[in-house]
């Protein structure tokens, strides 16, 4: 049962915000440390004040009610989603499946691109029906009860959900997270895939390599380059995925905390130059930091490094993603591995480098996403 669903707004849960934004007890910070120890307490402070005193959650709630919003039971718990019709004669339906620190409000400014593509200047011969889901336990989606949502099975209900729209073979599209369920469907239920587009290829992939096969120096220097990418910045998915829990009491207390965890890694991961304001406005960031709090979804959103953990992407002799595949290379993503190592396990037949972007391409460059998704899904 698909059922229209409405974004609620409190006045009590906005102004209890407020207040302990005001409440807050900073801790004190070595001089002059420019994020060198973490979320800078400057810019935290300042951009905290304009949360507390001028940010407008109501109106962006307003503003996002707009959308077309539907919540549906599946055997996984019941799914937020929004579902953008395409104005065109044929178009392609396109699951979008988005990631960690983020949620469905990433894809929000590449949507118009894909439904209205002549209207923004690409070519009106392919255009697509956008779906994009919230993950279990991120935003409007029910939290899971019990272990065992991991990517596998959240693939099993996008294909549930697809189905129940009416489509029984799709397109599907994701990073970070997203690209971890885009695999899973690729790896399971390949029947149902017209193509699988990618901006980021998840971290725990490891393809299959046969008794005696040599790994290449650059896929040596990935491995080695990962390796040290983790021990310096890795500790938050450590945490996340050993011990999420504990962690969670903190930020599902502390607006400044959250906000604390969740933009230092917008700043860190986007091709932003150090000022994540080049990449994101103050209420981009703050929308998506409060639809975290107001949702109470900070603990559930860690699970997902636990089941990432527990059912790692360690390809077997017979895994391969068959569909075919177009991988999106942006410059400031944070762990991308050489195609050779890509094509161990999945049918690429798109690589495409772009001169600009990040970890969150959907919103940080969503015209040269557009393009390459309209690229790939047209030539097949």
């Amino acid at each position: 049962m698909i059922d229209p669903f409405e974004l609620p707004f409190s006045s009590a849960d906005w102004e209890d915000l407020r207040r302990r934004i005001r409440q807050t007890r900073w801790p004190d910070e070595i001089s002059n440390s420019d994020w060198i120890d973490g979320a800078s307490r400057v810019f935290l402070q300042e951009l905290c004040d304009y949360w507390g005193d001028s940010f407008d959650w109501k109106s962006q709630v307003l503003r996002l009610s707009k959308l077309p919003h539907y919540h549906m039971q599946t055997t996984g718990g019941k799914v937020h989603f929004l579902h953008f019709k395409s104005s065109g004669s044929a178009p392609i339906p396109l699951v979008m499946t988005h990631g960690w620190p983020g949620s469905f409000l990433e894809f929000l400014e590449i949507v118009p691109l894909l439904t209205s593509p002549e209207v923004h200047g690409f070519s009106n011969q392919h255009s697509f029906d956008v779906i994009i889901p919230s993950l279990p336990g991120f935003g409007f989606s029910e939290s899971p009860k019990a272990r065992g949502t991991d990517a596998f099975r959240i693939a099993a209900m996008w294909v549930e959900l697809m189905d129940k729209l009416g489509y029984d073979r799709f397109a599907a599209q994701g990073g970070d997270i997203g690209a971890g369920v885009s695999t899973a469907l690729g790896l399971r239920h390949s029947e149902h895939l017209i193509g699988i587009h990618l901006n980021y290829i998840p971290g725990s992939y490891r393809p299959h390599i046969a008794a005696g096969a040599e790994i290449t120096p650059e896929e040596q220097n990935f491995l080695s380059g990962a390796a040290r990418w983790y021990d310096e910045n890795g500790a938050y998915a450590h945490l996340q995925g050993t011990r999420p829990q504990t962690l969670a009491y903190a930020l599902n207390d502390s607006p400044v905390g959250l906000a604390a965890w969740l933009l230092e890694k917008f700043r860190a991961w986007s091709d932003c130059d150090g000022d994540v304001y080049k990449s994101f406005s103050k209420d981009t960031l703050l929308t998506n930091v409060t639809l975290y709090w107001m949702t109470q979804t900070i603990a559930s959103s860690f699970r997902m490094y636990q089941e990432g953990r527990r059912s790692p992407l360690h390809f077997t002799s017979t895994d391969y993603v068959q569909p075919p595949c177009a991988i999106a290379c942006f410059p400031k993503e944070i762990v991308m591995p050489p195609r050779s190592w890509v094509d161990r396990g999945y049918n690429v037949s798109r690589w495409t480098v772009f001169p600009e972007g990040g970890h969150f391409a959907a919103a940080e460059v969503p015209e040269l996403l557009a393009a390459d998704i309209h690229a790939f899904f047209g030539s097949l």
